[in-house]
């Protein structure tokens, strides 16, 4: 009987581990988007004003793009955006320019929505013993170092 090699080929590997990160991301995400219902607003918006809020103000332009949509669409997001008074438009010195800010509605709806969303990963990190809060730490410390790699590669 052959001897199987038992080496994975680190490009097999990569792939494994990139399927499980992806996979991961995405379930944890949508159970903690969960607690977004409570926020009055649509997940399209959650998203554009999370934006503005934690990156600053942006023209309508940098905020579809942001959000990999067309402006025609932002558009219609960023209008219900300021019917709700959560996001206002600012002049610049350029006339034809306009940015995007949010209000102080806008960012605390958003702060409250992200304390939401904490307090639901402390109640199951709660529950998790030492080392495997020590686990958790690391493979968090870790995706935030994946993604800083991962904008350097857009540029």
């Amino acid at each position: 009987m052959a001897k199987r090699n038992s080496k994975i080929s680190p490009d097999a590997e990569a792939y494994r581990i990139a399927d499980l990160l992806h996979s991961a991301a995405i379930h944890l995400l949508r159970k903690v988007r969960a607690q977004d219902r409570s926020a009055g607003i649509g997940p399209a918006q959650l998203s554009a004003l999370s934006v503005l809020v934690f990156g600053g103000p942006r023209s309508l332009k940098e905020l579809a793009l942001a959000e990999q949509v067309r402006p025609p669409t932002m558009s219609r997001i960023v209008g219900g955006l300021e019917r709700a008074h959560l996001v206002r438009r600012q002049t610049t010195d350029d006339k034809r320019r306009m940015l995007l800010d949010a209000t102080a509605r806008g960012v605390k709806i958003l702060q409250a929505g992200r304390r939401r969303r904490v307090d639901m990963l402390v109640r199951a990190l709660q529950e998790l013993s030492g080392d495997e809060l020590h686990e958790a730490a690391a493979a968090a410390e870790f995706i935030r170092k994946l993604v800083g790699r991962l904008e350097s590669h857009q540029s």
